[in-house]
């Protein structure tokens, strides 16, 4: 920020699991993850207008194929600003990696705003858990050590906590104790945010705020015991952060967005 906004303040934007597909009529339990993720976009620039980062957590593609991390990359055009993009684990990191990088949508770190921004790996190749590499860990806990006077928001694809669905229990961060003894030794940790989990959640650790965000596309039933989707409006979550560590967060849903939701399926 400039002298002259640095009251203003830091306006992210998080899109999760678009699950884009090659072929631009691809479908996820009946929706449209192509037409889904326009209606999204189109509902945030309405109703927040243009933010100052875009972190992109996960799932960009459903295939992992080029054509649909090009799909996502091209739909962020009608932003201003740069975006950041993480693998799920339904992506190809090495193909996402390559294309992240042509549209400069590689960083793992964002200092601006006066916050400091982290992106961390947790996907496994072949495995739909989470698991965060010792050098995840490493560069955690470096960058956070470095900017101690940065309040700090921390994001990855896989959920760090419970989140009371006993079928997702198996499918988040494996080793969710390595993560976290490293965040409870920085208290500038304000935000860890993720996807995954199709649905929004709002929790609180020691102070740290915990937060998942709705899938541009289905949405997961909150506090299923097996796998369920509800028919609620694919969504985003808006951030302004200021320099003080104080923030404000809201989900927007492409409401107008129609679409019939295969309620019958039992995976995706």
């Amino acid at each position: 920020m400039t002298t002259k906004d640095k009251n203003r303040p830091f306006r992210v934007l998080q899109l999760t699991d678009p699950h884009l597909m090659a072929d631009a009529s691809g479908e996820l339990l009946g929706v449209n993850t192509r037409d889904s993720l326009d209606a999204v976009i189109a509902e945030a620039v309405k109703s927040h207008g243009q933010p100052d980062l875009i972190l992109a957590t996960g799932d960009l593609a459903q295939d992992g194929s080029e054509q649909a991390y090009r799909a996502f990359g091209d739909r962020l055009q009608v932003f201003a600003c740069g975006s950041a993009w993480l693998a799920g684990n339904h992506d190809e990191s090495g193909v996402l990696r390559r294309v992240a990088s042509e549209y400069q949508a590689h960083r793992r770190q964002i200092i601006q705003g006066g916050w400091q921004c982290l992106l961390l790996d947790s996907s496994v190749p072949g495995q739909v858990y989470g698991e965060l590499a010792p050098s995840e860990l490493e560069f955690l806990e470096t960058a956070l050590a470095e900017n101690p006077e940065l309040p700090a928001l921390i994001t990855l694809h896989h959920h760090p906590v419970d989140v009371g669905c006993d079928w997702m229990q198996p499918i988040g961060l494996r080793n969710r104790e390595d993560f976290w003894q490293i965040v409870d030794r920085f208290p500038q940790v304000k935000i860890v945010l993720w996807g995954h989990i199709h649905q929004e959640q709002g929790l609180n650790r020691n102070g740290v705020h915990l937060m998942a965000t709705p899938s541009t596309c289905i949405q997961f039933t909150t506090g299923s015991s097996a796998f369920s989707v509800e028919p609620l409006s694919p969504g985003y979550r808006w951030f302004e952060l200021m320099p003080s560590g104080e923030f404000y967060t809201e989900v927007g849903r492409a409401t107008d967005f129609e679409f019939e939701l295969d309620q019958k399926s039992s995976g995706y």
